[in-house]
């Protein structure tokens, strides 16, 4: 266990944890919503810390980032816990259980961490996915801090259910962002992830005023998130309060967890697509097989830039300052 940051004490040796829009208040021995938590003795802790539960080496588009130094690898590292608990959870054995219940630790310490990313050919950093990173916050923070100082990129994969403060302290040495944006209703928050819309948004925000790259993912699931009017309601937000050029990435929903619902029909999902690409810049389908809707093109000449089958990538016609080869029009991608 090691400290956590952003927490108030209160009397009779409660604490109340300041990460996260829950505020959770906890009682000696208690531990929060997120599972990671606990009031020991009136400070608060955090089980996940010099520790991993999973591990791997990916593709930085399975992020999925499509903007962000297209065709390179990332080192991805993750704990156990959530803020949210969704009913749809692809990742619910790690995300949904409790850190003092969990055997498949793996000991380790930011700087083997970084030590590792320095050793895998083409990768670029660390990626703090797979469950919810902003659980993991001080491990996360120290690890993140340890790769800027030696030139690795970091990346966070999120629910972006955290706190302004938190996140501030955290933007200097986070380079990508992808932020699921699961729905755009409070009622979709409220029933089937237990959370609110409202902070994600405010995190969205915080991220594009910052120098930080942003893209965002959106799971579509029939009868829950696929309303039209409803999704152009999202899409106006988006355009409007983060811009035209931020990448969406519309990914196919399949069963998991306590959601039973039927897969997100392939019909759904060129719609929503067709619909999306009157409103922003560069759409993507993910969780399904579909090369033209998973490529980049040139939004002013309709130039193939960059081909995608799956996580094979081809680069083609895009210069190295992120702009078209054909008509120079700025893409705004990411390489160096």
């Amino acid at each position: 266990m090691n400290e956590a940051q952003f927490y108030t004490q209160l009397p009779a040796t409660a604490v109340r944890c300041d990460l996260c829009p829950w505020y959770c208040v906890l009682k000696p021995r208690q531990t929060g919503n997120c599972k990671v938590r606990s009031n020991v003795n009136g400070k608060l802790f955090t089980h996940v810390y010099n520790q991993i539960a999973a591990f791997g080496i990916d593709p930085i588009e399975k992020k999925p980032l499509y903007h962000f130094y297209p065709g390179r690898s990332i080192l991805s590292i993750g704990e156990v816990g959530c803020n949210l608990h969704c009913s749809f959870c692809q990742n619910h054995r790690i995300s949904q259980c409790f850190a003092f219940k969990f055997t498949g630790f793996q000991k380790i310490t930011s700087e083997q961490i970084v030590a590792k990313a320095l050793q895998i050919p083409n990768n670029i950093g660390i990626a703090y996915t797979y469950n919810e990173p902003f659980t993991f916050y001080e491990f996360m923070l120290e690890t993140a801090k340890a790769a800027h100082e030696i030139g690795l990129k970091n990346v966070v994969v999120s629910n972006g259910y955290i706190n302004p403060e938190p996140l501030q302290n955290l933007l200097p040495y986070i380079d990508a962002f992808n932020i699921d944006l699961k729905a755009f209703t409070d009622d979709f928050y409220l029933k089937q992830t237990k959370g609110k819309l409202a902070p994600v948004l405010e995190t969205l925000k915080i991220i594009t005023e910052s120098p930080t790259h942003l893209e965002i993912t959106n799971l579509v699931i029939p009868g829950l998130n696929d309303d039209e009017a409803e999704f152009e309601n999202m899409l106006n937000w988006i355009a409007g309060e983060l811009g035209k050029d931020v990448p969406l990435h519309l990914s196919r929903y399949f069963p998991k967890y306590k959601l039973k619902t039927a897969t997100t029909p392939t019909e759904t999902m060129l719609l929503l697509y067709e619909i999306a690409k009157k409103h922003l810049n560069h759409v993507y389908i993910g969780n399904m097989s579909n090369q033209e809707r998973s490529s980049t093109f040139c939004r002013h000449c309709g130039e193939l830039l960059i081909r995608r089958n799956t996580y094979e990538v081809k680069i083609q016609n895009i210069r190295k300052n992120g702009s078209c080869a054909n008509c120079g029009t700025p893409v705004k991608i990411i390489f160096h």
